[in-house]
């Protein structure tokens, strides 16, 4: 009887197909990364939450090395899918730190120690300028925000310099930094 083994055939193709998907779904995906170029092996990038420097990419997964020291395998059907923020491509990074800072504080007072902070940083970026801007009135702090810019390799490096600079000119000038 034939029908049987037609159903039997038919049946195991379906497994195998289902099997398959994952599987064809990150070639797929690999060969569209690969292709299209949205990161490169050694690029910082963030997908789907996860941080990390690219460290292979093969037609099924990529392996990124997280700040963690972790190792996370991407399976390249989402990869391919989702959407990936390349923090390496264009050279450079902004570093944005926010300032909560009393009410009775001359805005004065807290741009110019902000402007001093900036000026002893080293790595930060002329092109383009750095600016502070006051940026919210909070429930017992006004907040001031600092943007500047830096080269990607000394990112890490100028931010945390420039957090501890602006600690320092605030002291300095006589501005207190609030905090809840």
């Amino acid at each position: 009887d034939m029908t049987s083994l037609v159903a039997l055939l038919s049946v195991c193709s379906l497994g195998i197909t289902l099997a398959a998907e994952d599987i064809l779904g990150n070639v797929a995906g690999g060969l569209v990364i690969l292709s299209s170029h949205p990161f490169s092996l050694g690029d910082f990038i963030e997908v789907n939450g996860t941080t990390g420097t690219v460290q292979e990419i093969n037609l099924n997964h990529t392996k990124l090395v997280t700040l963690d020291g972790y190792m996370a395998l991407l399976p390249n059907k989402e990869l391919a899918a989702s959407k990936i923020i390349n923090y390496t491509l264009l050279g450079r990074r902004r570093i944005t730190w926010k300032l909560g800072i009393p009410y009775d504080a001359s805005a004065g007072e807290v741009k110019a120690a902000c402007q001093e902070a900036l000026y002893k940083t080293p790595g930060i970026l002329e092109d383009p300028a750095p600016s502070i801007c006051l940026t919210d009135f909070g429930g017992s702090a006004v907040e001031y925000t600092v943007f500047c810019w830096a080269v990607t390799a000394d990112y890490w490096t100028v931010r945390c310099e420039l957090g501890e600079r602006l600690k320092e000119a605030a002291e300095a000038q006589g501005v207190e930094i609030s905090y809840n």
